[in-house]
């Protein structure tokens, strides 16, 4: 599993992120405070708080497929 802090902060930004994720058959869980939500669940990212940054765990199943999903994220990763 591979974590990262992601910014969501507009409707388009949410729309977007969701459906690039879509394209992967692995979990990907948004986590703001206590609530842990489905990051494809459209309805679930909007129901968190967006003001703030978001931290996102990707179950995927291989390094080579957590560097795609990283590349193709980019646009909403918040670097430390």
């Amino acid at each position: 599993m591979i974590s990262v802090q992601i910014s969501l902060n507009s409707i388009d930004k949410v729309k977007s992120f969701v459906k690039e994720i879509t394209k992967y058959d692995f979990d990907f869980d948004l986590i703001s405070g206590r609530y842990v939500i489905d990051a494809k669940s459209i309805m679930g990212i909007f129901s968190l708080d967006l003001s703030k940054p978001i931290d996102l765990n990707i179950h995927a199943e291989s390094d080579d497929d957590a560097s795609e999903v990283l590349e193709v994220l980019k646009p909403y990763i918040i670097e430390a």
